[in-house]
C-alpha cells in the first residue's frame, strides 16, 4: 500500500482474523469477524521505528461476511500520528412521511 505521509512510501498490510464477535442492531443479534492490521515498514527504518516509538498501531476492524459483505467498525488512527479514534455505523432511524391530502 502506498502511504502518503511527509515522505510517500510503501508499506506492507498483514490482516490477520481475530475471531468473531457479537453485535447487536435495533435488538437482532449479529456476529462480526475481527481482523488485525499491521502496517510493517520495511528497511531500516523499520526496524528503528519501534525503538523511538514512531511504529503505527495496529488497526482493528469488524466485518459482518456473506454475499454482500459490510463494514460495522474501526478502530486505529485516520491520518499519520493521529489518535486512535473509533469508527462504527449507526441505525438509521427515518421520520415519519408527511400524511397525504389533509
Amino acid at each position: 500500500m502506498l502511504v502518503l505521509s511527509p515522505k510517500p512510501r510503501v508499506v506492507k498490510l498483514v490482516i490477520s482474523p481475530r475471531g468473531e464477535e457479537p453485535f447487536s442492531v435495533a435488538g437482532a443479534t449479529h456476529k462480526a469477524t475481527h481482523y488485525e492490521i499491521k502496517i510493517e515498514i520495511g528497511g531500516v527504518i523499520g526496524m528503528v521505528a519501534p525503538l523511538v516509538g514512531k511504529a503505527p498501531p495496529n488497526i482493528q476492524i469488524w466485518i459482518v461476511g456473506g454475499q454482500a459483505p459490510v463494514f460495522v467498525k474501526e478502530q486505529g488512527p485516520t491520518y499519520a500520528d493521529g489518535p486512535v479514534m473509533t469508527i462504527q455505523l449507526a441505525s438509521p432511524t427515518w421520520p415519519d412521511s408527511p400524511k397525504q391530502g389533509g
